[in-house]
């Protein structure tokens, strides 16, 4: 594919931002299906909940085993093998006869997802015309953000209603409908370059590589740190009823939308407080965090101020993902694939963590909006990170000014 293409790839994007949707809805509608799992499966919900862990631990270990061991498959070929296994594993789920082989289908559900998602994006970023790579990559985590709208909802409405196995048969669905437009409609991505395991790793060995995966690892916790509670937050705290929930968590799903598209386009324009968009990109969405996370511990206490709060961190933190997904590209060098899988994996360790954080100060104790004071603090802390990221990557520079940035020296 020319890098000086003045076009956008429309029907490629849209296949690409399926896959997208697909496993968005199913990461999340497991969290809104456990009661039902549960009793079907026999098991405590505590328990049940362990089907969730199950698929983040497949995203941490598959985002950097597939993308160094598959990294001399051609891109286009292996995005379609991504969206097959993710298929299978859906299918999995949906005739698992016992929770035992329940989790395991999760887990192998989750091993795609990060690939899938450093794929597409070098994809898209390929696929974009000249100066408007985050876009595309926004573009492709729209998916995602539209699933939090739409396909969570309709899917778990579906499980509550007709059997939780159906919300998986329709994930499934998703799956070869993504696989039938990837190769209906995603082009030979030439423009990417094949490399090979060793090749992949070495973007391990690139601390501008670490220190933007520990960003997103620590700054993205603040978001799930509230979004894990945020049903009894709105019941409990706002004095919300029950059934106007699924308003608010689709608010939130928009704000997702929003920020993804707002997150893209600061990531193309210049700094002036970076050199690069997307370093702007990322200091604007975590201060933008800060705030709003700290504003929620006041605005949680009115039905509406929630409902307004709620969508506004949503659209924070997906405006964080397209900026560090193009930091991560520009600093991995020829290490692009693993280094954009790992983001993904960066953002499930922040999921866990930030909801660990957050039922701790609540078992403490402290109440439904101390989630909101932890959120806003790790939303501090990923500021300072970025800050040091930033300083780290200018003294690079200035000690090898015939060097680049992907050095991270």
């Amino acid at each position: 594919m020319s890098a000086d293409r003045t076009d956008w790839h429309i029907p490629a994007m849209l296949a690409l931002a399926l896959g997208g949707f697909g496993i968005g809805t199913t990461e999340f509608v497991t969290m809104g299906l456990l009661p039902d799992i549960s009793q079907a499966m026999n098991v405590s919900e505590p328990t049940a909940g362990h089907a969730v862990s199950a698929y983040a631990l497949g995203v941490v270990i598959g985002a950097p085993l597939i993308a160094s061991l598959c990294a001399r498959m051609p891109r286009k070929r292996l995005l379609v093998a991504l969206m097959a296994a993710f298929t299978v594993g859906n299918i999995a789920t949906v005739l698992a006869p016992s929770f035992v082989p329940l989790v395991l289908a999760r887990f192998v559900s989750g091993l795609p997802h990060g690939a899938y998602f450093g794929v597409a994006s070098l994809a898209a970023a390929t696929l974009a015309p000249v100066g408007q790579r985050a876009k595309a990559v926004a573009a492709v985590m729209l998916g995602l953000s539209a699933a939090n709208v739409v396909g969570v909802p309709a899917a778990t409405w579906l499980g509550q209603h007709l059997g939780w196995r159906n919300a998986y048969v329709v994930v499934a669905l998703i799956g070869v409908a993504t696989v039938l437009a990837l190769l209906r409609f995603v082009p030979e991505l030439t423009g990417i370059r094949i490399t090979d395991p060793r090749t992949e790793m070495g973007a391990l060995r690139r601390p501008q590589v670490l220190l933007t995966l520990a960003v997103g690892a620590v700054g993205f916790g603040g978001m799930f740190a509230v979004y894990t509670y945020i049903t009894t937050t709105l019941t409990d705290v706002a004095g919300m009823s029950l059934g106007l929930v699924p308003i608010v968590l689709m608010l939130f799903g928009l704000g997702m939308v929003a920020g993804n598209i707002v997150g893209g386009v600061l990531a193309d324009r210049g700094s002036v407080l970076a050199e690069r968009g997307s370093d702007r990109a990322i200091y604007l969405a975590m201060i933008a965090m800060v705030v709003i996370l700290a504003g929620f511990v006041a605005a949680a206490h009115h039905p509406v101020s929630a409902a307004v709060g709620a969508f506004l961190i949503g659209a924070s933190g997906a405006a964080l993902a397209p900026g560090l997904q193009t930091r991560l590209m520009d600093v991995a060098a020829d290490a692009q694939t693993l280094a954009a899988a790992l983001n993904h994996a960066a953002l499930n360790i922040a999921n866990a963590a930030g909801a660990w954080l957050g039922g701790m100060v609540i078992a403490a104790g402290l109440g439904y909006t101390a989630p909101a004071v932890v959120g806003a603090c790790l939303a501090v802390l990923g500021l300072t990170l970025f800050t040091v990221t930033v300083a780290v990557a200018r003294r690079g520079r200035a000690h090898d000014p015939q060097g680049d940035i992907p050095a991270g020296t």
